[in-house]
């Protein structure tokens, strides 16, 4: 078996020593932001965005990052080279580092680079649909990618005895905003409805914004949980999931209960795209 690399506040470690310290302010306190990308036959999708994200997430909770999004291209790329992984999950986490107070930042931040097998759905999962359901724990600074999950491993802690593959926020007006993990669209009469505030902005439900243009109408608008009663389809995106369709929603059965052609079309039109992108890095 390969052992994996990781990348550790400045060394490139074997991925089973590596290590954070204990006084550092993500273990103590949560405090830090992190980004998933993932490669496609030897070549990140859309790295870049997933630079800038990171930024802005790690500026939302006023953590200065040393590194200029150059550096942690360069980083990312000397990674990943170093794991024989074609289709890798790719995660950067910037903590707050060791902090003397156990309370405040006091140094510059820590970067850590982690490479492992992208870990796919089964593919029945994808034909048949899959279930999920809703959940009422608030959702905490929904643009950032922060470190604190509690609400998330909550919740999905409830969803998986169920079957389900996600949680999806549900606030108190029963309106939907997305999944621990993944963003929301709903297909009602062959247009697509998708959350445009208070979620992440997610790198694979931009890339089907951008595969849909001129060919499947999506209105960015909230999404509540009576429209699941009356939509056809629905599905969820993510960077490992990219799009799943989702059959049923706690007791809701969503159309016919099967996956549905726009689900299908988009999913195609999304391959394309990735495509086309990942041949263009191939011949940079």
């Amino acid at each position: 078996m390969t052992t994996k690399t990781y990348y550790v506040d400045g060394e490139f470690v074997a991925a089973d020593a590596a290590v954070l310290p204990l006084a550092d302010l993500s273990v103590l306190r949560g405090y830090g932001v992190f980004d998933l990308l993932r490669t496609y036959d030897g070549a990140p999708f859309r790295l870049d965005a997933h630079l800038e994200r990171l930024e802005r997430s790690a500026q939302a909770i006023g953590l200065t990052m040393p590194w200029s999004r150059a550096e942690l291209a360069e980083l990312v790329l000397e990674t990943y080279a170093r794991n024989a992984l074609p289709n890798a999950s790719i995660r950067l986490v910037v903590t707050g580092n060791v902090s003397a107070s156990f309370m405040l930042p006091d140094r510059p931040p820590l970067l850590a680079i982690m490479v492992d097998p992208v870990q796919p759905i089964a593919p029945d999962v994808y034909a048949a649909g899959a279930l999920a359901v809703t959940t009422r724990i608030p959702r905490v600074m929904a643009q950032v990618k922060s470190l604190n999950y509690i609400g998330a491993i909550m919740a999905m802690q409830a969803a998986k005895p169920l079957g389900a593959v996600e949680a999806i926020y549900c606030n108190a007006a029963d309106e939907l905003s997305e999944g621990t993990r993944c963003n929301l669209f709903v297909v009602r009469d062959g247009v697509v409805y998708t959350p445009g505030e208070d979620v992440l902005l997610g790198i694979t439900r931009q890339g089907v914004l951008d595969a849909a243009a001129g060919a499947v109408e999506i209105v960015e608008q909230p999404v509540t949980l009576d429209d699941l009663r009356t939509a056809d389809e629905v599905f969820l995106t993510s960077t490992t999931k990219e799009l799943l369709p989702i059959r049923q929603i706690d007791d809701i059965v969503i159309g016919d209960g099967n996956p549905g052609p726009v689900t299908a079309r988009l999913t195609t039109l999304f391959q394309d795209l990735v495509r086309r992108e990942i041949a263009e890095i191939a011949v940079r």
